[in-house]
């Protein structure tokens, strides 16, 4: 489905964690991998992962997926510049995108191919709930790409959803794992219990520090 593309947000320190989320194991892969492989089979085929902290060792684990990369300079910054670095990256056929959050790798591609369909009949703005919570990954209609080009950063995605209540689809799916963030290592710990019925495993206290010859920017 070339029409419809993600960003996947993965550019932050994770100071919170303690960790750098994006190569913790998750089941048997890391958590950006389990992301990027329910986006795929979700029906998903062009995916932008926005780098930052730790930027070459992310090329380095990613670079057999068949994937684009975007660099935000400054991963101090707010969410709204590195999704404006990754539309920058998007192919010219994408009529929409999923925004994707790297640290909600428990949301399964049934999820993301329900989103994609609510766009194909007609929505713009797309945002999935469960329990009248709404969550992520959220689908923007390209026609809004200037607008996702100057978010405000204070506010992010939710000044544009806000400017244009009237387009907006609230859409019901069955995965609470769309409002589970994953910010401390006890949040982690929990979702992978949750999802996996286990504690991570024990090497995931490797992860913690990069190797000491990682390359940073």
């Amino acid at each position: 489905m070339n029409s419809v593309a993600a960003i996947v947000l993965a550019a932050g320190h994770s100071r919170r964690m303690g960790a750098f989320k994006p190569l913790l194991p998750f089941g048997n892969k890391t958590v950006i991998e389990t992301c990027i492989d329910h986006l795929r089979m979700g029906g998903v085929e062009t995916i932008v992962v926005v780098l930052g902290h730790q930027a070459n060792l992310m090329r380095e684990h990613l670079q057999d997926l068949s994937l684009s990369f975007a660099l935000n300079p400054d991963p101090e910054s707010e969410m709204s510049a590195s999704i404006g670095c990754g539309v920058k990256q998007l192919p010219q056929e994408t009529r929409a995108v999923l925004i994707a959050l790297t640290d909600h790798p428990a949301v399964g591609p049934e999820v993301i191919s329900t989103i994609i369909n609510c766009w194909k009949a007609g929505a713009k703005l797309v945002i999935p709930e469960y329990g009248a919570r709404g969550g992520h990954p959220v689908l923007i209609d390209l026609g809004f790409r200037d607008q996702l080009l100057q978010l405000d950063p204070e506010h992010g995605l939710r000044s544009l959803f806000d400017a244009h209540r009237a387009q907006v689809k609230r859409i019901s799916v069955s995965s609470p794992f769309i409002a589970r963030d994953m910010d401390t290592w006890d949040d982690y710990r929990a979702l992978h219990e949750d999802v996996f019925g286990m504690a991570p495993p024990p090497d995931s206290a490797s992860r913690l520090h990069p190797p000491n010859n990682a390359t940073k920017l």
